[in-house]
């Protein structure tokens, strides 16, 4: 029977995928349609569609009452971007370069963005306060990169959206939401199960296996990359992603209506997190790409990473 539920369990992050894949789409072509220009398809856009798995399971944990999914899975998500999937690309595609539009501070403002949940865990406790100021400190950075880069191509022509793609693209978006509320409905109904039966924490669950599994748009982009020969990644995505789980950090705690206690967060957190960013950051800067070697050394950094957890949670 436990068999069948862990089979279950990890298919439905295929059924996340695909849902994914669909929204991500249909948005896309709403977005050009409405003139987006691409660094903001890139950054924001695509940056917050790829979060709509950890979104929906964030909502899901909310309403169960088990706010360490959310934590967990946010945490693992954001982390797992830059020292699992990016250096993925680099090993297989022997070395990836980093596309993308920022400068130097700007890189170093969206990867504080993305680090900082981790620096107000620290103390076990996330206040709605603490929520406030993430949420904030998105819409800064959103602020720097529209004013550097802008959000809309200024509209010369008026056009029609009203056409039948159009609708075809919105009828599908709120198929697929509605299919992947769902799914992450279940999956979070099935971690605390999991939980229970296995001993382990939700947020230790949450943390390793559910931040993979709501990360597979984030993966599948990765391994198309490496199946179609492409050594450069349009990091504005993955940042994009990463910051907006920050937003969600904020988001979450506001609607939990009260402060959320992380009994089970450690220092090693802390410390391999910055860690993985900060070395992430370092070989970024050098050349604008990470070489194969180098994508080693972040993989080497996640394994520390989950065997921490596992070994000493």
């Amino acid at each position: 029977m436990i068999i069948f539920r862990v089979l279950l369990y990890f298919t439905s992050f295929f059924v996340i995928w695909y849902c994914s894949g669909i929204i991500i789409k249909s948005v896309e072509n709403i977005a050009q349609r409405f003139r987006v220009t691409p660094f903001a398809m890139s950054f924001f856009v695509l940056g917050i569609l790829t979060s709509i798995p950890e979104f929906s399971v964030g909502i899901n944990s909310i309403i169960n009452n088990t706010p360490d999914i959310f934590i967990g899975n946010l945490l693992g998500a954001s982390l797992i971007i830059f020292i699992f999937i990016i250096p993925i690309l680099a090993v297989f595609g022997s070395g990836v370069r980093l596309v993308h539009q920022l400068n130097e501070n700007n890189l170093i403002f969206s990867l504080l963005v993305v680090a900082s949940p981790v620096f107000l865990i620290a103390d076990n406790v996330l206040t709605r306060t603490e929520g406030v100021f993430l949420i904030i400190i998105y819409f800064i950075l959103f602020y720097f990169i529209e004013k550097r880069h802008g959000l809309m191509e200024i509209q010369k022509e008026k056009k029609q959206f009203l056409n039948k793609n159009f609708f075809e693209d919105i009828i599908g978006l709120l198929i697929a939401g509605a299919v992947l509320f769902l799914t992450s409905r279940y999956l979070v109904t099935e971690t605390v199960y999991f939980s229970s039966v296995l001993k382990i924490s939700q947020f230790i669950i949450s943390l390793i296996v559910l931040s993979i599994g709501t990360n597979l748009p984030e993966i599948s982009l990765a391994i198309s990359a490496v199946i179609s020969g492409k050594n450069e990644v349009a990091l504005g995505d993955y940042l994009g992603s990463a910051a907006a789980n920050t937003f969600l950090f904020g988001l979450f705690t506001l609607l939990n209506g009260k402060r959320v206690n992380v009994g089970i967060y450690s220092f090693r957190i802390l410390f391999l997190t910055l860690l993985g960013l900060g070395i992430f950051y370092f070989f970024s800067r050098s050349k604008n790409n990470i070489s194969k070697n180098e994508g080693k050394i972040l993989l080497l950094i996640y394994l520390l990473f989950i065997l921490s957890q596992i070994l000493f949670p």
